[in-house]
């Protein structure tokens, strides 16, 4: 009876935790938050003896199910929704930007939706690690501070949308501001070894190039195009100064290659420099491993910048929301221009420092770096004491 007894305390407690974000969509940075948020959800338990079982809500539940393999259900089909809720211990939103409503209307409602079920149904909702605005619509302040303040654990990724959530009514003492998950994501020989950073550097070593390799991740944001006109004149300056392989990483795709394509039909003559798009698949570990192997990035999309900083890979960001301005700022940087201006002498001239003082930017920031790597696991740590 005792062997019975000391057998059974050994077995790890089983929660469910239902996961709602932007996930599905195989937008490589928020399936990055996703398959961050797995593993730290799994590193913890682990180390708190709980077994964290996942459900997904994905906008196509059986990709999403084949790729991390963990439940997952339709994002939008309400009784799926509620079946899931109903049979787990808790529901977390998170992270990126999801309630924001410059993508339209529908977005704050939709996820602030979603947290209100679970809270209807009894279940304790966490907030991880989400960047909070804009919100154009005051309207929806009442939404987004209505599930805040009956959530059991909030953290948000930057000071800025701490304060918003202040001054939506939301108390201040509650808020945890950590880094966004992706700066704890490993390369996946890290997330099978528990390998760090030192085990990642003959991995990256092997896929360097013989010319200077600068990372550029790009997307549509100006109807006109004025923004990735101007991001192809910066690239041809640098490329004109300097012999350097441009390597194009679409996060989004066929979007973000599509931009890609038509900004290398605007190079014009590269001389000795080359420019070609990666195509690293689904995988975010896969497109992680493309950025460690870079020896500078130029990056538009948030988690390309968010991917070198973990990789400790210098880095220069073209800002086009405030959320590129805040995840720099953290970092002690400033962007090299934005979607309405952008210097090409004077970005060529910044690259060139990079690739050039590589070792003296890495010692620099890699203080700071190293610790937002270890707070990204802060919620994770939190909300399965809370729930186990």
């Amino acid at each position: 009876m005792v062997t019975a007894v000391r057998q059974d305390k050994a077995k790890p407690q089983i929660r469910r935790v239902v996961v709602s974000g932007y996930y599905g969509f195989r937008n490589s940075g928020d399936e990055a938050v996703l398959k961050s948020i797995l593993f730290a959800l799994a590193e913890e338990g682990a180390e708190q003896g709980v077994q964290i079982v996942p459900v997904v809500l994905s906008v196509d539940p059986a990709w999403t199910t084949k790729m991390y393999g963990v439940e997952s259900v339709h994002r939008m089909k309400l009784g799926e929704i509620v079946r899931a809720i109903r049979g787990s211990d808790g529901l977390i939103s998170g992270g990126g930007s999801l309630l924001q409503d410059a993508t339209g209307a529908a977005t704050i409602p939709y996820y602030t939706g979603v947290i209100k079920l679970a809270q209807l149904l009894g279940k304790p909702t966490f907030i991880y690690a989400q960047g909070i605005g804009p919100v154009n619509r005051r309207w929806m302040d009442r939404l987004i501070r209505g599930v805040m303040r009956k959530s059991a654990y909030v953290s948000v990724r930057d000071a800025e949308s701490a304060e918003l959530l202040g001054r939506m009514g939301v108390p201040r003492d509650r808020i945890d501001v950590v880094p966004d998950p992706v700066m704890g994501l490993p390369l996946a020989r890290e997330a099978a070894s528990g390998g760090g950073a030192a085990d990642a550097e003959p991995a990256a070593a092997a896929g360097k190039s013989p010319l200077p390799v600068v990372g550029v991740s790009l997307r549509h944001w100006r109807k006109d195009g004025a923004d990735l006109a101007r991001a192809a004149a910066a690239l041809g300056a640098l490329a004109r100064s300097r012999a350097v392989r441009l390597r194009f990483l679409p996060f989004h795709t066929p979007s973000d290659a599509e931009a890609s394509q038509w900004v290398i039909g605007q190079l014009g003559d590269l001389g000795e420099s080359v420019a070609e798009i990666a195509q690293p698949g689904d995988d975010p570990q896969a497109m992680l491993l493309e950025v460690s192997r870079c020896d500078a990035l130029f990056g538009m999309r948030l988690h390309a910048l968010i991917y070198a900083a973990n990789q400790s890979v210098p880095l220069i960001g073209l800002s086009y929301d405030p959320k590129i301005d805040q995840f720099l700022n953290r970092l002690g940087l400033k962007p090299i221009g934005t979607t309405e201006s952008l210097d090409p002498d004077a970005f060529a001239a910044a690259v060139g420092r990079l690739l050039d003082e590589s070792a003296e930017w890495r010692t620099a920031h890699g203080g700071v770096i190293a610790r937002l790597k270890q707070e990204a696991r802060k919620p994770a740590k939190q909300i399965v004491a809370k729930i186990r």
